[in-house]
């Protein structure tokens, strides 16, 4: 199993937007960024975890926890002319971007914020810390992921 940490915005999407669909379960749409479409069309796997990170808010961090539970498909919100996400590039026959559907798994009781991620020297590798980091999913090592946990057991 591969650990990952998913953004979004929470005036777009939050978790508690998951926790109220259907099944517990939504697309991840809408990345627009090459590194984080391979990182979930091509390094996700069914099974897979993944922090869900509340992002461009006024405390962002960490809110809780998603599971990946299907394969990659391509993002419809790239045929829809009516959509943000629109790509007149893209087309059904050769699509640009894709999705996974996600699962609600775990709401934390407190956010971890992102000012706490920082402080914990331990975490300094990981890719949402570094400067100029903008990608909307990335990988966090199983070491990080346990020590992220513990943070939440602390909180």
């Amino acid at each position: 199993m591969q650990y990952w940490l998913m953004k979004s915005e929470p005036e777009t999407f939050s978790i508690e937007d998951l926790q109220q669909a259907p099944k517990k379960i939504t697309c991840w749409e809408g990345v627009r960024n090459y590194q984080a479409r391979n990182f979930m069309a091509e390094g996700m796997a069914i099974g897979d975890q993944a922090f869900f990170y509340h992002s461009n808010c006024k405390i962002p961090g960490i809110v809780g926890i998603v599971k990946v539970v299907s394969e990659s498909y391509p993002d419809h919100t790239q045929f829809d002319s009516e959509s943000d996400y629109y790509d007149p590039k893209s087309t059904t026959a050769k699509p640009r971007w894709y999705m996974r559907d996600v699962k609600f798994v775990k709401r934390f009781k407190e956010l971890v914020p992102l000012s706490a991620l920082k402080a914990n020297k331990s975490l300094a590798d990981m890719q949402i810390l570094q400067r100029g980091n903008r990608l909307s999913i990335t990988p966090v090592s199983k070491k990080n992921w346990q020590r992220i946990l513990e943070m939440v057991e602390k909180v």
